[in-house]
Protein backbone atom coordinates (compact mmCIF):
# COMPACT_ATOMS: atom_id res chain seq x y z
CA UNK A 1 0.00 0.00 0.00
CA UNK A 2 2.82 2.15 0.67
CA UNK A 3 4.45 1.74 -2.57
CA UNK A 4 1.34 1.96 -4.80
CA UNK A 5 0.73 5.19 -2.64
CA UNK A 6 3.82 6.37 -3.79
CA UNK A 7 5.47 6.05 -0.20
CA UNK A 8 3.47 8.55 1.01
CA UNK A 9 2.24 6.40 3.96
CA UNK A 10 4.35 6.28 6.76
CA UNK A 11 4.62 3.22 8.66
CA UNK A 12 5.22 3.01 12.68
CA UNK A 13 6.65 -0.17 14.44
CA UNK A 14 7.42 -2.26 11.45
CA UNK A 15 8.79 -5.81 12.08
CA UNK A 16 12.79 -6.48 11.42
CA UNK A 17 11.50 -10.09 10.16
CA UNK A 18 12.79 -11.83 7.59
CA UNK A 19 9.45 -11.20 5.94
CA UNK A 20 9.13 -7.82 6.45
CA UNK A 21 12.84 -7.12 4.83
CA UNK A 22 12.32 -9.61 1.60
CA UNK A 23 9.27 -6.92 1.21
CA UNK A 24 11.72 -3.79 1.26
CA UNK A 25 14.42 -4.95 -0.08
CA UNK A 26 11.70 -6.23 -3.54
CA UNK A 27 10.22 -2.55 -3.42
CA UNK A 28 13.11 -0.57 -3.03
CA UNK A 29 16.16 -2.30 -5.19
CA UNK A 30 16.36 -1.43 -9.40
CA UNK A 31 17.13 -5.27 -9.56
CA UNK A 32 15.03 -6.86 -12.46
CA UNK A 33 15.62 -10.33 -10.95
CA UNK A 34 13.41 -10.23 -7.11
CA UNK A 35 14.44 -13.31 -4.96
CA UNK A 36 11.91 -13.84 -2.20
CA UNK A 37 13.34 -17.10 -0.66
CA UNK A 38 10.94 -18.42 1.51
CA UNK A 39 8.31 -15.42 1.67
CA UNK A 40 5.14 -17.21 0.31
CA UNK A 41 3.20 -13.47 1.60
CA UNK A 42 6.06 -11.29 -0.61
CA UNK A 43 5.18 -13.36 -3.69
CA UNK A 44 1.48 -13.28 -3.82
CA UNK A 45 1.59 -9.44 -2.81
CA UNK A 46 4.69 -9.03 -5.07
CA UNK A 47 2.98 -10.10 -8.09
CA UNK A 48 0.53 -8.14 -8.46
CA UNK A 49 1.98 -4.50 -7.28
CA UNK A 50 4.34 -5.51 -10.39
CA UNK A 51 1.59 -6.36 -12.42
CA UNK A 52 0.25 -2.78 -12.34
CA UNK A 53 3.73 -1.18 -12.75
CA UNK A 54 4.92 -0.73 -16.39
CA UNK A 55 8.43 -2.76 -16.69
CA UNK A 56 9.34 -6.58 -16.43
CA UNK A 57 10.52 -8.26 -13.48
CA UNK A 58 11.07 -11.47 -12.96
CA UNK A 59 9.74 -13.02 -9.13
CA UNK A 60 11.90 -16.46 -7.94
CA UNK A 61 12.20 -17.83 -4.42
CA UNK A 62 13.60 -20.76 -2.53
CA UNK A 63 13.08 -24.72 -3.65
CA UNK A 64 10.06 -24.60 -1.95
CA UNK A 65 8.66 -21.60 -2.81
CA UNK A 66 8.86 -22.79 -6.44
CA UNK A 67 5.93 -25.55 -5.36
CA UNK A 68 3.58 -23.26 -4.14
CA UNK A 69 0.84 -22.82 -6.46
CA UNK A 70 0.30 -19.15 -7.94
CA UNK A 71 -1.79 -20.52 -10.71
CA UNK A 72 -5.07 -18.85 -9.67
CA UNK A 73 -3.40 -15.74 -8.49
CA UNK A 74 -1.52 -15.60 -12.35
CA UNK A 75 -4.54 -16.19 -14.09
CA UNK A 76 -6.91 -13.36 -12.52
CA UNK A 77 -3.96 -10.74 -13.05
CA UNK A 78 -3.95 -12.44 -16.36
CA UNK A 79 -7.52 -11.59 -16.74
CA UNK A 80 -6.94 -7.83 -15.93
CA UNK A 81 -4.67 -7.08 -18.53
CA UNK A 82 -1.54 -8.59 -17.16
CA UNK A 83 1.65 -10.13 -19.17
CA UNK A 84 2.43 -13.17 -17.03
CA UNK A 85 5.05 -16.05 -17.93
CA UNK A 86 6.01 -18.93 -16.09
CA UNK A 87 9.67 -19.64 -16.19
CA UNK A 88 10.33 -23.12 -14.79
CA UNK A 89 6.77 -24.87 -14.12
CA UNK A 90 3.54 -24.26 -15.04
CA UNK A 91 1.56 -22.55 -12.58
CA UNK A 92 4.26 -21.95 -9.82
CA UNK A 93 7.05 -19.50 -9.40
CA UNK A 94 9.48 -18.23 -10.30
CA UNK A 95 7.17 -16.01 -12.85
CA UNK A 96 8.21 -13.09 -15.42
CA UNK A 97 6.08 -10.23 -15.50
CA UNK A 98 5.32 -7.34 -17.64
CA UNK A 99 3.18 -4.82 -15.82
CA UNK A 100 1.14 -1.72 -16.60
CA UNK A 101 -1.45 -2.41 -18.69
CA UNK A 102 -4.14 -3.30 -16.47
CA UNK A 103 -7.91 -2.59 -17.06
CA UNK A 104 -11.07 -2.72 -15.06
CA UNK A 105 -13.31 -5.82 -15.04
CA UNK A 106 -15.47 -8.07 -13.21
CA UNK A 107 -14.00 -11.01 -12.35
CA UNK A 108 -14.13 -14.13 -10.31
CA UNK A 109 -11.26 -16.28 -8.53
CA UNK A 110 -11.63 -19.59 -6.05
CA UNK A 111 -11.55 -17.95 -2.54
CA UNK A 112 -10.91 -21.68 -0.85
CA UNK A 113 -7.08 -21.62 -2.15
CA UNK A 114 -5.52 -18.51 -0.31
CA UNK A 115 -6.43 -15.71 1.07
CA UNK A 116 -3.51 -14.08 0.22
CA UNK A 117 -4.71 -13.74 -3.56
CA UNK A 118 -7.35 -12.34 -3.01
CA UNK A 119 -5.55 -9.77 -0.77
CA UNK A 120 -3.30 -9.46 -3.31
CA UNK A 121 -5.92 -8.35 -6.11
CA UNK A 122 -7.91 -5.87 -3.80
CA UNK A 123 -4.20 -3.93 -2.60
CA UNK A 124 -4.11 -3.01 -6.33
CA UNK A 125 -7.92 -2.55 -7.33
CA UNK A 126 -8.38 1.13 -6.20
CA UNK A 127 -5.34 1.95 -9.04
CA UNK A 128 -7.52 0.34 -12.20
CA UNK A 129 -9.34 3.15 -13.97
CA UNK A 130 -13.13 1.90 -12.75
CA UNK A 131 -12.05 0.07 -9.93
CA UNK A 132 -12.65 -3.74 -9.90
CA UNK A 133 -15.82 -6.02 -8.92
CA UNK A 134 -14.39 -9.33 -7.83
CA UNK A 135 -16.51 -12.65 -7.81
CA UNK A 136 -15.39 -15.28 -4.77
CA UNK A 137 -15.80 -18.70 -5.79
CA UNK A 138 -16.71 -20.96 -2.87
CA UNK A 139 -16.32 -19.78 0.88
CA UNK A 140 -13.33 -17.97 1.44
CA UNK A 141 -10.11 -19.08 3.14
CA UNK A 142 -9.01 -17.32 5.87
CA UNK A 143 -11.30 -14.46 5.20
CA UNK A 144 -10.40 -12.88 8.40
CA UNK A 145 -7.34 -11.97 6.12
CA UNK A 146 -8.91 -10.56 3.71
CA UNK A 147 -11.10 -8.01 6.33
CA UNK A 148 -7.64 -7.54 7.60
CA UNK A 149 -6.35 -6.11 4.04
CA UNK A 150 -9.53 -4.28 3.39
CA UNK A 151 -9.72 -2.27 6.94
CA UNK A 152 -6.36 -1.20 6.33
CA UNK A 153 -7.67 0.00 2.91
CA UNK A 154 -10.17 1.68 4.21
CA UNK A 155 -7.64 3.95 6.97
CA UNK A 156 -6.19 5.06 4.00
CA UNK A 157 -8.70 6.37 2.10
CA UNK A 158 -10.12 3.13 -0.24
CA UNK A 159 -14.01 3.15 0.05
CA UNK A 160 -14.73 -1.00 -0.75
CA UNK A 161 -18.40 -2.97 -0.36
CA UNK A 162 -18.68 -6.58 0.60
CA UNK A 163 -22.02 -8.35 0.10
CA UNK A 164 -21.82 -12.16 -0.03
CA UNK A 165 -19.72 -13.31 -2.55
CA UNK A 166 -19.06 -10.15 -4.29
CA UNK A 167 -16.07 -7.18 -3.20
CA UNK A 168 -16.30 -3.88 -5.01
CA UNK A 169 -13.60 -1.40 -4.95
CA UNK A 170 -13.73 2.06 -5.41
CA UNK A 171 -11.34 3.56 -8.22
CA UNK A 172 -8.96 5.95 -5.80
CA UNK A 173 -5.90 6.70 -4.31
CA UNK A 174 -4.12 5.41 -1.31
CA UNK A 175 -4.14 8.61 1.37
CA UNK A 176 -1.03 10.06 2.91
CA UNK A 177 -0.58 9.28 6.49
CA UNK A 178 0.84 7.32 9.37
CA UNK A 179 0.38 3.66 9.91
CA UNK A 180 1.37 2.06 13.20
CA UNK A 181 1.39 -1.56 13.01
CA UNK A 182 -0.02 -3.39 15.68
CA UNK A 183 1.66 -6.58 17.28
CA UNK A 184 1.09 -9.62 15.87
CA UNK A 185 -1.04 -12.03 17.43
CA UNK A 186 0.57 -15.05 15.51
CA UNK A 187 3.78 -13.99 17.63
CA UNK A 188 1.72 -13.84 20.76
CA UNK A 189 0.26 -17.49 20.49
CA UNK A 190 3.53 -19.19 21.68
CA UNK A 191 3.40 -16.79 25.15
CA UNK A 192 0.02 -18.62 25.27
CA UNK A 193 1.90 -21.74 24.89
CA UNK A 194 4.48 -21.34 27.19
CA UNK A 195 1.24 -19.84 29.93
CA UNK A 196 -0.31 -23.54 29.08
CA UNK A 197 2.61 -24.96 30.03
CA UNK A 198 4.21 -23.55 32.90
CA UNK A 199 3.40 -24.91 36.22
CA UNK A 200 2.52 -21.29 36.79
CA UNK A 201 2.91 -17.94 34.50
CA UNK A 202 2.12 -14.42 34.46
CA UNK A 203 2.88 -12.90 31.25
CA UNK A 204 2.32 -9.23 29.93
CA UNK A 205 2.24 -8.80 26.36
CA UNK A 206 2.96 -5.22 25.76
CA UNK A 207 0.80 -3.44 23.55
CA UNK A 208 -1.92 -5.95 22.20
CA UNK A 209 -5.45 -4.76 21.86
CA UNK A 210 -8.29 -6.59 22.61
CA UNK A 211 -9.88 -5.00 19.56
CA UNK A 212 -7.75 -5.99 16.99
CA UNK A 213 -8.67 -6.99 13.71
CA UNK A 214 -6.21 -10.08 13.11
CA UNK A 215 -7.66 -13.27 13.04
CA UNK A 216 -5.31 -14.63 14.95
CA UNK A 217 -6.21 -12.53 18.38
CA UNK A 218 -8.77 -15.56 18.47
CA UNK A 219 -6.16 -16.95 20.29
CA UNK A 220 -6.93 -15.45 23.66
CA UNK A 221 -9.95 -17.29 23.24
CA UNK A 222 -9.24 -20.69 22.41
CA UNK A 223 -6.26 -20.25 25.05
CA UNK A 224 -9.17 -20.69 27.70
CA UNK A 225 -9.54 -24.07 27.06
CA UNK A 226 -6.08 -25.24 28.07
CA UNK A 227 -5.85 -22.94 31.22
CA UNK A 228 -4.70 -19.17 30.49
CA UNK A 229 -7.10 -16.25 30.92
CA UNK A 230 -6.46 -13.30 29.24
CA UNK A 231 -6.61 -9.43 30.85
CA UNK A 232 -6.24 -6.02 29.16
CA UNK A 233 -4.90 -3.33 30.90
CA UNK A 234 -3.15 0.01 29.79
CA UNK A 235 0.01 -1.97 29.22
CA UNK A 236 -1.51 -4.71 27.03
CA UNK A 237 -2.67 -8.10 27.58
CA UNK A 238 -1.88 -10.00 31.20
CA UNK A 239 -1.83 -13.43 30.17
CA UNK A 240 -2.28 -15.87 33.87
CA UNK A 241 -2.84 -19.44 34.36
CA UNK A 242 -6.00 -21.16 35.79
CA UNK A 243 -5.78 -24.79 35.47
CA UNK A 244 -9.16 -24.59 33.81
CA UNK A 245 -8.67 -27.38 30.85
CA UNK A 246 -11.05 -29.23 28.43
CA UNK A 247 -11.17 -32.82 28.17
CA UNK A 248 -12.01 -32.30 24.12
CA UNK A 249 -10.54 -29.71 22.13
CA UNK A 250 -12.81 -28.99 18.98
CA UNK A 251 -12.13 -26.02 17.51
CA UNK A 252 -12.37 -24.89 13.26
CA UNK A 253 -9.31 -22.75 11.92
CA UNK A 254 -10.40 -21.65 8.85
CA UNK A 255 -10.39 -18.02 10.25
CA UNK A 256 -6.96 -18.29 11.42
CA UNK A 257 -4.55 -21.62 10.69
CA UNK A 258 -1.55 -20.23 10.98
CA UNK A 259 -2.30 -21.01 15.14
CA UNK A 260 -2.49 -24.95 14.09
CA UNK A 261 1.38 -25.35 14.80
CA UNK A 262 0.63 -23.30 18.01
CA UNK A 263 -2.32 -25.41 19.95
CA UNK A 264 -1.27 -29.33 18.72
CA UNK A 265 1.88 -29.08 20.49
CA UNK A 266 0.09 -27.87 23.53
CA UNK A 267 -2.64 -30.35 23.61
CA UNK A 268 -0.38 -33.47 23.15
CA UNK A 269 2.00 -31.72 26.51
CA UNK A 270 -1.18 -31.61 28.27
CA UNK A 271 -2.81 -34.71 27.04
CA UNK A 272 -5.86 -33.29 25.44
CA UNK A 273 -7.77 -35.25 22.82
CA UNK A 274 -8.88 -33.41 20.11
CA UNK A 275 -10.22 -33.05 16.71
CA UNK A 276 -10.09 -29.88 14.72
CA UNK A 277 -10.98 -28.70 11.31
CA UNK A 278 -10.33 -25.90 8.58
CA UNK A 279 -6.79 -27.25 8.11
CA UNK A 280 -6.53 -27.72 4.37
CA UNK A 281 -4.37 -24.67 3.19
CA UNK A 282 -1.74 -26.19 5.85
CA UNK A 283 -0.65 -28.54 2.85
CA UNK A 284 0.49 -25.34 0.65
CA UNK A 285 2.59 -23.58 3.08
CA UNK A 286 6.09 -23.43 4.03
CA UNK A 287 6.25 -26.81 4.13
CA UNK A 288 3.19 -29.61 4.37
CA UNK A 289 2.30 -28.44 7.99
CA UNK A 290 -0.04 -31.20 8.44
CA UNK A 291 2.42 -34.05 7.21
CA UNK A 292 5.45 -32.07 9.33
CA UNK A 293 2.96 -32.13 12.92
CA UNK A 294 2.40 -35.46 12.38
CA UNK A 295 6.02 -36.31 11.83
CA UNK A 296 7.41 -34.31 14.99
CA UNK A 297 4.21 -35.46 17.52
CA UNK A 298 5.27 -38.66 16.78
CA UNK A 299 8.59 -37.99 18.75
CA UNK A 300 6.29 -37.00 21.68
CA UNK A 301 4.46 -40.37 21.91
CA UNK A 302 1.06 -39.16 19.65
CA UNK A 303 -0.31 -40.93 16.76
CA UNK A 304 -1.98 -37.27 15.15
CA UNK A 305 -4.43 -38.55 12.48
CA UNK A 306 -5.71 -36.87 9.43
CA UNK A 307 -7.58 -37.28 6.07
CA UNK A 308 -5.72 -36.92 2.67
CA UNK A 309 -7.38 -33.53 1.81
CA UNK A 310 -6.48 -32.12 4.73
CA UNK A 311 -9.97 -30.71 6.09
CA UNK A 312 -9.11 -32.28 9.41
CA UNK A 313 -6.69 -33.34 11.79
CA UNK A 314 -7.54 -35.47 15.77
CA UNK A 315 -5.85 -37.52 18.32
CA UNK A 316 -7.34 -39.73 21.00
CA UNK A 317 -5.26 -38.45 23.49
CA UNK A 318 -3.03 -41.71 24.29
CA UNK A 319 0.79 -41.43 24.29
CA UNK A 320 3.23 -43.70 23.69
CA UNK A 321 6.90 -43.13 25.29
CA UNK A 322 8.41 -40.50 23.34
CA UNK A 323 12.06 -39.61 22.05
CA UNK A 324 14.35 -38.78 25.01
CA UNK A 325 15.80 -35.48 23.91
CA UNK A 326 14.05 -34.95 20.58
CA UNK A 327 15.69 -33.14 17.46
CA UNK A 328 12.94 -31.11 16.25
CA UNK A 329 13.44 -31.05 12.48
CA UNK A 330 11.90 -27.43 11.37
CA UNK A 331 11.65 -27.97 7.58
CA UNK A 332 12.54 -24.64 6.69
CA UNK A 333 8.90 -23.43 8.68
CA UNK A 334 9.29 -20.92 11.45
CA UNK A 335 6.01 -22.11 12.91
CA UNK A 336 7.43 -25.47 13.46
CA UNK A 337 10.12 -24.27 15.52
CA UNK A 338 8.20 -21.62 17.49
CA UNK A 339 5.42 -23.75 18.45
CA UNK A 340 7.21 -26.66 19.67
CA UNK A 341 9.70 -24.87 21.54
CA UNK A 342 7.40 -24.09 24.63
CA UNK A 343 7.13 -28.18 25.41
CA UNK A 344 10.36 -28.29 26.88
CA UNK A 345 8.53 -26.77 30.26
CA UNK A 346 6.75 -30.09 30.78
CA UNK A 347 8.78 -32.84 28.11
CA UNK A 348 12.53 -31.93 29.29
CA UNK A 349 15.24 -30.97 26.81
CA UNK A 350 14.59 -30.31 23.15
CA UNK A 351 16.64 -29.75 20.54
CA UNK A 352 15.67 -27.50 17.33
CA UNK A 353 16.93 -28.10 13.98
CA UNK A 354 17.71 -24.82 12.31
CA UNK A 355 17.16 -22.86 15.01
CA UNK A 356 17.68 -19.63 12.56
CA UNK A 357 14.18 -20.39 10.91
CA UNK A 358 12.09 -18.36 13.58
CA UNK A 359 13.96 -15.12 11.48
CA UNK A 360 11.35 -15.49 9.15
CA UNK A 361 8.41 -13.88 11.27
CA UNK A 362 10.01 -13.43 15.32
CA UNK A 363 13.62 -12.78 14.62
CA UNK A 364 13.73 -11.83 18.39
CA UNK A 365 12.39 -15.35 19.68
CA UNK A 366 15.08 -16.88 21.57
CA UNK A 367 16.16 -13.92 23.24
CA UNK A 368 12.80 -13.38 24.72
CA UNK A 369 12.54 -17.00 25.90
CA UNK A 370 16.05 -16.82 27.53
CA UNK A 371 14.65 -13.35 28.98
CA UNK A 372 11.43 -15.18 30.42
CA UNK A 373 14.40 -17.68 32.30
CA UNK A 374 14.55 -20.75 29.17
CA UNK A 375 18.05 -22.28 29.17
CA UNK A 376 19.39 -21.92 25.68
CA UNK A 377 22.30 -22.93 24.05
CA UNK A 378 23.54 -23.57 20.43
CA UNK A 379 25.72 -26.41 19.04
Amino acid sequence: MSALSGNSLRIENLSDSDDTRVMIRALNTNDKTKDIGHAGTAMRFLSAYYACVPGEVILTGSDRMKNRPVGELTETLRKLGAGIEYLEKEGYPPVKINGGNLVSKDIEIDSTISSQFISAILMIAPLLSDGLKLKLKGKPTSASYINLSLNLMKKAGIQWQWEGQEISILPGKYQPGTFHVEPDWSGASYWYAVTALAENAEIVLEGMENTSCQGDSAVKDIFENFGVATVFNRNGAVLRKNNNICRLFEFNFILNPDLVQTVVPVCVSLGIPFHITGTKTLLIKETNRIEALIKEMEKFGASVASDTSGEWMSWDGNREKHVSKPLINTYNDHRMALGIAPLCLREGEINIKDPTVVNKSYPHYWEDLQKAGFTISCR
